[in-house]
């Protein structure tokens, strides 16, 4: 699912695969030949959400970004990094070629180098005051519940004109692609029907080909 949220709308490469089960909202803008696979939670809210070139969002993952008046957590994904299932990213920069363990968690502020292993279910923070720094509370027994009432009122604003968009469509892979060929345009606004699922029409592809060869095989004999 694609939504837009106020007028930010996610920018997907052509090229790139976006499951069916996958929920990409607001100012996001996901590379060339990126695979978001079921599940992936992509969601911009008030700060960009930017994942480079060839880089894979495995199975429920979620990643995000964050900001209002007060604070900003922009959040980066390198090219070519992976991150696992059930892994969360939140405000935070993750560089070229990182592989981020499934389960694990990268807060707001963190700053993961690139060529970096994170391992599985490992948390990678850089606040330590998260109700100041995040949430603008002052300390106080009861700084939860307002943290807790302040991010209500901030997704409530936030997603009161988030729209649903037509999917996204990957476009259909080539067994070969000549040097004169023209590239698939770099960016483009999701407003095109039905996600296609590449790995299903190469497969396809494959099995036309094994019977173009049966076929050829029998008629030479």
């Amino acid at each position: 699912m694609i939504l837009s949220s106020g007028t930010k709308k996610p920018k997907i490469h052509s090229s790139a695969y976006v499951a069916g089960g996958a929920t990409i909202s607001g100012d996001v803008e996901i590379g060339a030949g990126c695979a978001i696979l079921h599940g992936a939670v992509l969601v911009a809210e008030g700060a960009p959400l930017r994942v480079g070139a060839n880089t894979v969002v495995m199975e429920n993952a979620v990643i995000k970004a964050s900001g209002g008046s007060a604070t900003q957590f922009p959040c980066t994904i390198g090219e070519r990094c992976i991150v696992g299932p059930h892994a969360y990213v939140v405000g935070a920069t993750v560089g070229d070629g990182a592989l981020v363990g499934g389960g694990s968690r990268i807060l707001n502020g963190a700053n993961v180098k690139p060529g970096t292993t994170v391992d599985p279910a490992a948390q990678v923070t850089a606040i330590a005051d998260v109700f100041g720094e995040v949430f603008n509370q002052e300390p106080g027994d009861d700084v939860r519940a307002r943290a807790a009432e302040a991010y209500a009122r901030f997704l409530r604003k936030t997603h009161a004109q988030d729209a649903r968009l037509d999917d996204h469509q990957t476009v259909k892979p080539t067994a070969r692609r000549s040097a004169s060929a023209p590239e698939p345009p770099a960016t483009q606004e999701t407003d095109v029907g039905g996600v296609v699922d590449a790995m299903m029409l190469e497969l396809a592809e494959l099995e036309h080909r094994r019977q173009e060869s049966v076929k050829r095989q029998k008629g030479s004999k």
